[in-house]
C-alpha cells in the first residue's frame, strides 16, 4: 500500500475548512452537529480525504455521544491506531490507513461483538448508500 501524501495547500483545495481542521489538524467537530450521526441507511462510510472505505453501516450504533460510532472498521487495514496523550490522558487515536486523516478515537466501551466504540467525527467521513437505499 502506498500512502497518500499531499501538501497542506493540496489538502486545503479538496477539503472544507472544517474538514481540514478535523482531518489534518486533529480537531473535533461539535457533538450532535453531523448529519451522519443520524444516518440509518445501508452503505459505506468513507474517508472524506481520500475515499477509502472505513466503516460498514451495519456496524454503526447509537452511542449517545453525539458522534457517529461503529463497533469495527470495514477490515483490519482500513484504519490505523496511534497513542494520543493530548488532554492529559492516554487515548487511542484512529486515522485513515491510506492518507493519515484524523478520524476520531476508539474506546473499549462499545457493544458486542467487539466491545469497541470507534467514535468518529462525521465531518471526516462521506457516506455512500447501497444502490437500493440511494433514494
Amino acid at each position: 500500500m502506498v500512502k497518500i501524501e499531499k501538501s497542506k495547500a493540496e489538502w486545503r483545495k479538496i477539503l472544507t475548512a472544517e474538514q481540514y481542521h478535523v482531518t489534518r489538524e486533529e480537531g473535533t467537530e461539535r457533538a450532535f452537529s453531523s448529519p451522519l450521526n443520524n444516518e440509518k441507511r445501508d452503505g459505506i462510510f468513507n474517508c472524506v480525504s481520500c475515499g477509502k472505505p472505513l466503516f460498514d453501516a451495519g456496524t454503526k450504533f447509537d452511542s449517545g455521544t453525539g458522534w457517529p460510532s461503529y463497533y469495527k472498521p470495514v477490515d483490519d487495514s482500513a484504519v490505523s491506531e496511534h497513542v494520543d496523550r493530548k488532554l492529559f490522558m492516554k487515548r487511542t487515536e484512529v486515522r485513515c490507513a491510506d492518507c493519515d486523516a484524523h478520524l476520531g478515537h476508539v474506546f473499549d466501551d462499545g457493544p458486542a461483538p467487539t466491545g469497541l466504540r470507534y467514535c468518529m467525527n462525521g465531518v471526516a467521513l462521506d457516506f455512500t448508500p447501497n444502490e437500493k437505499d440511494k433514494n
